[in-house]
């Protein structure tokens, strides 16, 4: 029987859950209200718009409340530190080979990280400004809509090139699923982790 390895706990699994129906959410309102055919088709804007906000609003809250998780700060540990190695990894061209040693993470999940939770931040604090005109003069919040415009279209992507590549590892997705994967696949990808967790 194939060995399996603890790779995510559960409450670090119901955040990237519930940090994805948000997200999601909020891109399928926001493409709604941006594409004049989409918005003819569902109308109702005034009810799209309070439910892409609600959700935009939400979306930092299960990040915080993941802090209360040992295993989720540990592994926010990990994304936020590149070692030698990770800058190896992303000069490499046969980066999947398995000749660099990869941690917990790859550089190309840390940099994921990085830039989703930018974004985030970015697509809150513009959002904000959007949503409750009172808090800043008109140059701020045109300066706001331009930024927040921008960052959806770009984190949008980063989104989409997400999926792509969950939707070709398996083993990772059911890693996300029920946090646990085979041994092999661990060595295979990410063999300083799978050192760290043998006995």
């Amino acid at each position: 029987m194939n060995r399996t390895l603890p790779r995510f706990a559960r409450a670090e699994r119901l955040v990237h859950r519930t940090v994805a129906g948000l997200t999601g959410i909020c891109i399928v309102t926001a493409a709604i209200l941006y594409l004049g055919p989409l918005a003819l088709l569902v109308g109702h804007r005034r009810v799209v718009v309070l439910v892409h906000v609600t959700a935009g609003l939400a979306l930092p809250v299960p990040l915080l409340l993941g802090l209360g998780s040992r295993a989720f700060r540990a592994d926010l540990g990990r994304l936020n530190r590149f070692t030698p190695s990770d800058w190896r990894w992303l000069r490499s061209k046969t980066r999947r080979d398995g000749t660099i040693r990869v941690g917990k993470f790859n550089a190309g999940q840390k940099l994921n990280g990085a830039l989703s939770a930018g974004s985030v931040l970015v697509l809150f604090g513009t959002g904000l400004l959007m949503y409750f005109p009172s808090l800043a003069r008109l140059a701020w919040r045109t300066g706001a809509t331009f930024v927040h415009d921008w960052f959806a279209l770009a984190f949008g992507l980063l989104v989409l090139g997400h999926i792509a590549f969950a939707l070709k590892d398996v083993e990772a997705r059911r890693g996300m699923r029920t946090g646990s994967v085979s041994a092999e696949w661990a060595r295979e990808e990410h063999a300083a982790w799978a050192d760290e967790l043998s006995p």
